[in-house]
């Protein structure tokens, strides 16, 4: 056997075994290497990880085209900085993020108008089960028709794809208010307005940033699935169709790791928005003990 692979799984095991001696350490009280075991176990896993691929791929020889090693694909995000910025800009900062806020915002405008209107709430809410199933494919392109090649289009697919999630989350938080604390806030004379800031929108906070946290992924995908029917020479899913037609595997794994970390790193700041502002909810203060 290959000395490259043997020495490959050696590191494995012997990593698996240090995780696993990791996880059963009691730390007690002691917070702080209570936190430190929680970010050391999945970056020692992580990094197994990468090494096992890096290993198994040079050992068995795999063609650079079906799997390129990690270190190849860091070599070409390093030496294609330039170009995966500008497809960051054009795909993450200004669709992503356009997109997002106006679906989502939209989303939660209509669930208050839908909380006032039991007829929108008949009307609305069975369509957008319809719509939340339409594939990205079959919307791509008609957005691409009516709004351009530019970002606009791709922000337009992700307004339609997060639209709905948050409407249907924020409609089912604001029902998730208790009856007998509704029913206390008409005896003490409050107003629509006063219960649901006061009462119903924060019972409806976990249900919103549910919604907010879904949606910061399927933005990111619809984004990059839009790009595929029709883009200026710049873009994540521009660049991943182009290179994967000349073959250069290692940019659509460049392009693929830093749409990974972007994606992440956002759905992780809604993650540290929600903890901030629902810090009285039993699921949050659970997670701190």
């Amino acid at each position: 056997m290959n000395l490259l692979l043997i020495a490959t799984l050696i590191f494995w095991i012997a990593m698996w075994w240090l995780n696993q001696r990791l996880v059963r350490v009691d730390t007690g009280t002691n917070a702080v290497a209570k936190r430190a075991i929680d970010l050391l176990v999945p970056f020692i896993f992580g990094i197994t990880l990468f090494v096992l691929w890096e290993g198994v791929v040079r050992a068995l020889e795999v063609s650079p085209v079906l799997l390129p090693p990690p270190s190849a694909i860091w070599e070409r995000i390093i030496n294609s900085v330039p170009i995966l910025w500008a497809d960051f800009q054009q795909t993450f900062l200004k669709a992503v993020i356009a997109g997002y806020v106006m679906g989502c915002g939209a989303g939660f405008l209509v669930a208050l108008a839908i909380d006032r209107s039991p007829f929108l709430q008949r009307g609305l809410l069975p369509l957008g089960n319809f719509v939340s199933a339409l594939p990205i494919i079959g919307i791509a392109p008609i957005m691409v028709m009516w709004f351009g090649f530019d970002w606009q289009s791709k922000a337009a697919v992700v307004i339609v794809m997060t639209f709905f999630p948050m409407l249907v989350n924020t409609v089912q938080g604001f029902a998730a208010a208790d009856r007998m604390q509704i029913d206390l806030m008409r005896t003490y004379g409050a107003s629509w307005w006063q219960t649901m800031t006061k009462l119903r929108l924060p019972a409806a906070a976990p249900f919103i940033f549910n919604a907010l946290k879904i949606n910061s992924t399927l933005a990111l995908i619809g984004a990059i699935v839009a790009e595929f029917f029709g883009t200026p020479t710049v873009g994540m899913g521009f660049r991943i169709s182009v290179e994967i037609g000349r073959m250069n595997v290692d940019m659509v794994w460049a392009e693929i790791a830093v749409a990974a970390l972007a994606g992440s790193a956002f759905y992780g700041a809604v993650a540290l928005i929600e903890r901030a502002v629902t810090f009285w909810h039993p699921s949050v203060r659970s997670a701190r003990n």
